[in-house]
């Protein structure tokens, strides 16, 4: 069982190995609160997941330690466990399903572990990462429903109130739940007083559903681009404690995080992935009641694929009204391009892409359509601009 000796030797034993992330203010996320950020995506491999992987490994036999471990990921447990792994001079093989990302295979194999390719999905790999324990005696190292590795996660919940003993509130990204876990049975026995919230994708909601209808519930399948908290079922041991310790769980969407994660990276230059902005987006867009309080958001990770990161800004900008599309329909003359133009300019819009086309069958033969995407400020500077078209006789006939 879980017990705070355990935790403050988890501390003792990760000193050697981990950072001790800071914690920010960011002011401007609620401004009717007192917002920290604890920076576990600046964190070697970039996710608090070393934490737990490391302690889980100090801890293993030396008959244990020969044979090696085994793990399946295709993320920040895989690189956990993979640099774990080579600080303990312990043998390591990560199971990953051949469509991971490239840059994620490579990352893990650049910390010495050796990559076991498994064709399909996550399941098929961890369906394998079974099979190669049993056949070769490795120990399983489980992403988040395994005490030692809960206890690893749990010194996060040391640093807090190390760092802020006036601490009201904290704000934790739940997957399979070992992070939550951790940083609630630590801060809640340490200071009853502190609220502590989990959030999920709501686009995989598998904990939020089980604590609410009391009982594991498992997800036929998930979609978020919070891909480092798409998990279809909590664990046993992690289902326990987030119903013992957590006092409230809730849901943010991918738009949401997509904003957050722009707000981080405009507001404080951090770079975080879906999963660590997501306690971020609990707080901006008014998911936990922390008005007024001093609260930490815990920024889990920052291992986001590049390849994505664009398309995340964008519905970022959009989410917040800095961008806008629109169309705007104009009689076919001269001079009616030039006045749109004005009101723009006049407003402070900033034109970002334009198509200008005739008509359609159907419509007003002497009718047109102005297709524009504008940068803007937020939702009343789009405000501002629509009252303008209206004020000058152009009508908008649709909004993209």
């Amino acid at each position: 069982m879980l017990t705070l000796d355990k935790v403050y030797h988890a501390k003792y034993v990760l000193d050697k190995v981990i950072r001790q992330t800071d914690i920010i203010p960011a002011p401007k996320i609620d401004p009717d609160s007192q917002i920290f950020l604890k920076t576990e995506n600046l964190q070697i491999t970039g996710s608090f997941k070393v934490r737990g992987a490391y302690y889980k490994m100090s801890q293993l036999t030396d008959e244990e330690k020969a044979k090696g471990v085994i793990a399946c990921s295709a993320g920040n447990h895989a690189q956990g466990v993979a640099l774990a792994a080579a600080r303990n001079g312990i043998k390591s093989v990560i199971c990953l399903p051949d469509g991971a990302p490239i840059s994620k295979v490579e990352a893990t194999r650049s910390y010495g572990a050796e990559i076991c390719l498994v064709k399909g999905v996550y399941d098929d790999a961890y369906t394998e990462a079974l099979r190669l324990r049993d056949e070769y005696g490795y120990t399983f190292i489980h992403p988040f429903d395994d005490e030692l590795v809960i206890t690893g996660q749990g010194t996060i919940g040391l640093e807090l109130l190390d760092q802020l003993p006036d601490l009201d509130a904290v704000i934790v990204p739940i997957g399979g739940g070992g992070l939550i876990s951790g940083v609630a049975f630590t801060v809640k026995t340490l200071n009853p007083a502190v609220k502590v919230y989990g959030v999920q994708a709501a686009g995989a909601p598998s904990m939020f559903n089980s604590v609410h209808d009391m009982k594991i519930e498992r997800l036929d399948s998930v979609s978020t681009i919070a891909d480092g908290i798409a998990v279809k079922e909590p664990g046993e041991n992690t289902f326990r404690y987030v119903s013992d310790y957590v006092d409230e769980v809730v849901t943010v969407t991918d738009d949401e995080i997509s904003a957050a994660i722009l707000a981080l990276m405009e507001q404080h230059k951090l770079v975080t992935e879906g999963a660590g902005a997501a306690s971020v987006a609990a707080a901006m867009f008014g998911k936990v009641p922390v008005k007024g309080k001093k609260t930490v958001c815990l920024l889990s990770g920052g291992n986001i694929d590049v390849t994505i990161l664009s398309r995340v800004i964008s519905r970022g900008l959009l989410m917040t009204g800095r961008t806008y599309s629109m169309n705007i329909e104009l009689i076919d003359k001269p001079g009616q391009l030039l006045e749109v133009s004005r009101i723009f300019a006049e407003l402070g819009a900033n034109v970002i892409s334009v198509h200008h086309e005739r008509a359609n069958e159907g419509s007003d033969v002497n009718g047109c359509y102005l297709r524009i995407t504008l940068e803007t400020r937020n939702y009343e500077h789009i405000r501002q601009i629509k009252k303008a078209l209206e004020t000058h006789g152009f009508k908008t006939v649709s909004e993209i």
